[in-house]
């Protein structure tokens, strides 16, 4: 699953639980939105590592 689709995940859960009063399945669903957040970042700094490797690889050619 991408880290967009966890956020929506995250976000029916989190309001989901607001309505129902569940505490937890709300922690859960911020969690789960926290995570993809994370996950989207790392992805995000991982493709401008591959970016730089690549230039420098170009570079050197």
């Amino acid at each position: 699953m991408n880290a967009g689709m966890e956020k929506v995940k995250g976000k029916i859960k989190e309001l989901t639980g607001k309505i129902t009063g569940h505490e937890r399945l709300e922690a859960e669903g911020k969690t789960d939105q926290v995570k993809a957040k994370i996950r989207e970042k790392a992805t995000n700094v991982r493709h401008r590592a591959e970016g730089i490797r690549d230039s420098l690889k170009h570079d050197r050619s």
